[in-house]
């Protein structure tokens, strides 16, 4: 038995996972304006209640970068108090069983290549569309990382006036006076303004996959993440960005889709084990 973490700025899951499936999950809002210690001891709380003697390991994903190897997380937007928390360590010192600590995001693709959509792919790039933006990149059937797990940052990139993860998450609704919830029922009601939105909202994803086939070139993106669930509202003008990317056969041969499976960031997270995992 293992215990996956799946920590956010806006909530915290923990799920207590034997042979490959949750068998109980907790949730709880994140303490992400407390002190580091705090947020450090709720994690534990949770931790705690799922702890069993059959536990051999725990993984957690981490929105920020990490030092992979030691376990160490730096700079969680979300949670202004963590700028460098030993959580590897903090955690075995608690629970004495191996800890291990990786970006979220390629926790996400991890999950996805090995039990979901991705699975029949080698090359894949992962995007999560939520209260932000970030992608989990895997190269020939190899996660890839990069020093600080990193490597798929993707929303931080400049565009426009802004970046693309001002325009590719909730933070373009909030922008316009809305949030992705109120705008995706707005739109289900058939409500033109909802739909233009999300239409608008498309066209700045499709930027954002011309992005990921300029630097990656894979041959699936996946994604994930809150906003993902109105697919159908942005689907269309997201393709018709896509027109206009210069290498036609490109486009053609990329497969695009939503991940669908539940819970998918705790299942991953168990398996962690290095910096740079096979998917195999």
């Amino acid at each position: 038995m293992r215990i996956g973490v799946d920590l956010g700025g806006t909530n915290v899951r923990a799920g207590l996972v034997k042979d490959g499936h949750i068998v109980r999950l907790l949730s709880e809002p994140c303490k992400a304006d407390r002190p580091e210690g705090e947020v450090v001891d709720h994690i534990a709380s949770l931790i705690g209640e799922l702890m069993q003697p059959e536990v051999s390991r725990i993984g957690i994903g981490v929105p920020s970068v990490v030092d992979a190897a030691r376990g160490i997380v730096y700079n969680v937007v979300g949670i202004p108090s963590w700028r460098e928390v030993y959580l590897k360590d903090l955690l075995e010192k608690r629970f004495s069983v191996p800890v291990h600590v990786n970006n979220d995001c390629n926790c996400f693709a991890l999950g996805v290549c090995r039990f979901g959509e991705a699975s029949a792919f080698s090359d894949v790039v992962c995007v999560a569309l939520g209260t932000g933006v970030g992608a989990g990149v895997v190269i020939g059937g190899k996660l890839y990382c990069g020093r600080d797990t990193g490597a798929g940052e993707i929303g931080s990139i400049p565009y426009l006036d802004r970046d693309y993860e001002y325009y590719c998450s909730s933070r373009f609704f909030v922008g316009r006076g809305t949030t992705g919830k109120e705008a995706y029922e707005r739109a289900a009601a058939g409500d033109p303004e909802a739909l233009a939105l999300w239409r608008e909202f498309g066209g700045h994803v499709g930027q954002l996959v011309m992005l990921v086939l300029y630097t990656y070139d894979p041959e699936a993106i996946v994604f994930g993440g809150s906003i993902a669930h109105a697919f159908g509202f942005f689907r269309e003008a997201m393709y018709e960005q896509l027109k206009r990317f210069p290498y036609a056969k490109t486009v053609e041969g990329l497969h695009i889709c939503c991940s669908n499976i539940d819970h998918v960031g705790p299942v991953s997270y168990t398996h962690l084990t290095l910096p740079t995992i096979l998917l195999v």
